[in-house]
């Protein structure tokens, strides 16, 4: 019994390459379905979910999603005209556990 470790026909047939790229297709697809699911804003997912987009800056968005509905809030930057005119409207207090306890007046 010869063994071979190379058949020189393999290198001619250009189907082999072309089943590799499908191949890979398929990986590629397979990782952007998983994507898809994990994401925070999935369209499948029934349940709520809240993202902040660019916090901190005027141009700051909120993404809630309540099952299927999806609501946007954005800022338009006119939190600094609004500055010191509010009033103290209670305490809150920061508990051992991370959680935080609001206590009005």
């Amino acid at each position: 019994m010869k063994w071979r470790l190379h058949d020189a026909g393999e290198d001619d047939d250009p189907l082999l390459s072309v089943v590799n790229l499908v191949d890979v297709f398929l990986v590629l697809i397979a990782a952007l379905l998983l994507a898809v699911a994990r994401s925070p804003v999935n369209v499948f997912d029934a349940g709520q979910v809240t993202v902040i987009r660019d916090a901190g800056t005027p141009d700051m968005e909120i993404v809630v999603k309540n099952g299927k509905k999806i609501e946007r809030f954005r800022g338009d930057g006119a939190a600094a005209a609004s500055a010191g005119q509010g009033v103290k409207a209670g305490i809150a207090y920061r508990m051992p556990d991370g959680s935080l306890v609001y206590v009005p007046e």
